[in-house]
This record gives structure tokens, C-alpha cells and sequence, in this order.
């Protein structure tokens, strides 16, 4: 996705050796004509497929998964939320992810009766690193027994083991750019 691309190598800045920041148009701060076109793509690219709802994790997804449900015809979009609540007892899926950007686990949950075995079910997420996030949310699904109808990725980074570790669970994965590496501070798209 050239606009994506663009908007990457403009406003993207690479800080640590391995970490990308956008939050100035993505998960902060959202362009809302960037997001527009992202939600576009991805019903591009799963339009084919039966999608009953959008599935991301609070809180940089949300956005996106709203954009991509209306491209889908106003489909419901579910959250997964971080913590626990007073509110949430045993009516959840939960998973434990860790952070990779913050480096801390936490867990993650889904009311039970917002998820269930007719759903037919796309995840989307901003950035694909480790894997942990998205093995996450798959593990919810799988506990609730819904059909996956794909998943979409904003931003992969691919010199990590996300792909790799949903590719070897079965799961196949559309992301709109893959960054191949970080050099010298740049971002080397693949």
C-alpha cells in the first residue's frame, strides 16, 4: 500500500534498534483518510470471505477495526481488554500476552457472549512483531470456537517471529507493508 508506505517513511521514526514509531498518524494520533484507506484494502482483500465481526485488542486497534466493519457493511467490532474489572468474572476468554513495545504481560479478555462459535471472525491489528498480541486474540477465538476468516495486519515487522509463529499454528496472514529491517535508523521495506 503506497500511501501507507509514504506516510511510514515521512512521519515514521525508528527508535531502539527495532522499534517503530506512528503514533503521529496511527495509533495515537489517527489520519483519518489513512485509516480509510487501510480499511479499504482490507476489504479488498477478505471481501470474499464470510466476516461476522472485526476482532482487534484495545487500544491502537479499535480505530481500524471501526474503519474496516464499516467497509464490511457496519459489522460489530469487539475489543479485547487488557486487564481485568470488578464487573468481569468467569463469563470471559482470557489469554495472557506480552507486550512487546513495553515489555510487560498482562491479560487479556473477551465477554464470553460477545464471542461465540457462529462467528465468523477477521482480526485486525496495527503492527505484527512477535506474535504475542495476535497468538492472544487465538487463542480467545479458539476457546470460543469461532471460524477465522483471516487475519490483517497494518505494519509487519518482518525480521521477527510473528508471522512465523501464526504460520506454523495454521494461520495465514495479509499485512499491507512489511518492513524488511532497520538500518542505520531507516526502514527498509521488504
Amino acid at each position: 500500500m503506497n500511501l501507507l508506505k509514504e506516510k511510514i517513511m515521512m512521519d515514521g521514526k525508528v527508535i531502539m534498534p527495532d522499534i517503530l514509531k506512528v503514533d503521529g498518524f496511527l495509533n495515537h494520533q489517527i489520519e483519518s483518510q489513512l485509516c480509510k484507506e487501510i480499511a479499504k484494502t482490507f476489504k479488498e482483500k477478505f471481501g470474499g470471505k464470510k466476516v461476522t465481526k472485526i476482532l482487534t485488542i484495545e487500544a491502537s486497534g479499535i480505530a481500524l477495526a471501526l474503519a474496516v466493519a464499516y467497509e464490511f457493511g457496519h459489522i460489530p467490532v469487539l475489543f479485547a481488554k487488557k486487564g481485568t474489572s470488578k464487573i468481569m468474572h468467569d463469563d470471559m476468554y482470557t489469554a495472557k500476552i506480552h507486550s512487546y513495545t513495553k515489555n510487560v504481560t498482562y491479560d487479556a479478555s473477551i465477554k464470553k457472549e460477545y464471542l461465540t462459535s457462529d462467528d465468523h471472525v477477521l482480526l485486525i491489528d496495527d503492527f505484527l512483531a512477535n506474535g504475542q498480541a495476535m497468538l492472544g486474540l487465538l487463542s480467545m477465538c479458539e476457546q470460543a470456537k469461532v471460524t477465522i476468516s483471516g487475519i490483517g495486519i497494518v505494519i509487519e515487522k518482518g525480521f521477527q517471529e510473528g508471522r512465523k509463529l501464526l504460520k506454523k499454528k495454521g494461520y495465514a496472514v495479509e499485512s499491507l507493508v512489511v518492513i524488511k529491517e532497520f538500518k542505520d535508523g531507516r526502514i527498509i521495506f521488504k
